[in-house]
C-alpha cells in the first residue's frame, strides 16, 4: 500500500497526540501553551490533509478511514485531559464532564450510524452538514482556550470559564448536528425500504 501526502499528515496528527499528553503534564513554565501549540498544529493538519486530498486528487481508502478516526481521537484525548485536570469542584466540574461525555458519545454514535448506513448503501444520506462544521470550529476554539488556561491561578480561571462556555455551546451544536444525522437516517432505522440516491436526487 502506497501512503500519499494527505495520509502522512493524518498519521502525523495521530503521532502528535501522545506528544500533547506528555507536554500537558510536564512541570515546566509554559507547558500549557506548548500543549496548546501541539493541539493547534494537529488541527492545522486536519484542515491541510483534506485540502490536499481534494486539490491534488490524492484520496485513498486508508486515508478516508484514518482521517475521521484521527479527528475523534484528538478531541476525545483532549477532553479526557481537561476533565481530569479541571480546576473547579462542584457544578463547573460536573458541567465539563457532562459536556465532554455528550461530545464523545455523539462522535461514537454518529460514527456507528455512518458505518451502518454505508453497509446498506445509504452513506450519501448522512453527509457532513454545515452545522457539523460549525460545531467542529467552536469545539476547537474552546479546547485551545481550555488547554492554555487550565492552570489554577485566578487570572487563568476567568479565561478558563470563557472556554467552558464555548465548550457548552459546542456541546449544544453537537446535539443539534447529531439530531440532523439521526433525522436523515431515521427512515432506514425505522425499517422503511431504503431508496438509494441517484445522480438526479438533490443533495
Amino acid at each position: 500500500m502506497r501512503i500519499n501526502l494527505p495520509t502522512w499528515l493524518t498519521l502525523f496528527r495521530v503521532a502528535l497526540l501522545p506528544v500533547m499528553v506528555v507536554v500537558f503534564y510536564l512541570p515546566f513554565d509554559g507547558h500549557n501553551i506548548a500543549a496548546a501549540i501541539v493541539f493547534v498544529l494537529a488541527a492545522i493538519t486536519d484542515w491541510l490533509d483534506g485540502y490536499l486530498a481534494r486539490r491534488m486528487n490524492l484520496t485513498s481508502a486508508f486515508g478516508a478511514f484514518l482521517d475521521p478516526v484521527a479527528d475523534k481521537l484528538m478531541v476525545a484525548v483532549t477532553l479526557f485531559l481537561l476533565v481530569q485536570s479541571h480546576p473547579s469542584a462542584g457544578w463547573p466540574g460536573i458541567v465539563m464532564a457532562v459536556t465532554a461525555a455528550i461530545i464523545v458519545g455523539r462522535e461514537i454514535s454518529v460514527s456507528a450510524l455512518r458505518e451502518w448506513m454505508a453497509e446498506i448503501g445509504m452513506s450519501a444520506t448522512v453527509k457532513v452538514a454545515m452545522i457539523g462544521k460549525l460545531k467542529t470550529v467552536m469545539q476547537m476554539v474552546a479546547l485551545v482556550v481550555l488547554i492554555v488556561q487550565h492552570e489554577k491561578e485566578a487570572t487563568a480561571l476567568r479565561l478558563y470559564h470563557i472556554g467552558e462556555g464555548l465548550l457548552v455551546i459546542a456541546g449544544i451544536l453537537t446535539i443539534w448536528s447529531g439530531l440532523y444525522y439521526l433525522r436523515a437516517a431515521w427512515p432506514m432505522l425505522r425499517g422503511d425500504t431504503p431508496k438509494k440516491p441517484t445522480e438526479d436526487d438533490p443533495l
